[in-house]
């Protein structure tokens, strides 16, 4: 099922405290961490042989994440960008809901 991008836009927009571009979620230091990265819990768990207790969102969630970072200017959460295609109908491939 294809999503709207401007309805999940509208969605992650009411959300005022994630307002923030890529460079201020950087100068915070958060973006090596999640919500908005997920690399560094992936590598811990590969490193300990538990890859199996690590949630990866859907490649979907980062296509989607660029394509509103593109047109809004903003860097979501991994998490809240999920959460916002979820709302709008989002499925992953097996057509069941991610959680």
């Amino acid at each position: 099922m294809k999503h709207n991008s401007h309805t999940v836009i509208d969605l992650l927009l009411d959300q005022k405290e994630l307002l923030l571009t890529k460079e201020q979620v950087e100068a915070k230091g958060l973006l090596n961490s999640p919500p908005y990265s997920y690399a560094t819990k992936i590598y811990i768990a590969l490193n300990r042989g538990s890859l199996d207790n690590v949630y990866v969102p859907h490649s979907d969630v980062f296509y989607v994440r660029a394509s509103v970072e593109k047109q809004t200017g903003f860097f979501f959460p991994l998490d809240n960008i999920e959460e916002a295609m979820r709302a709008n109908g989002w499925r992953d491939r097996r057509n069941s809901w991610r959680y």
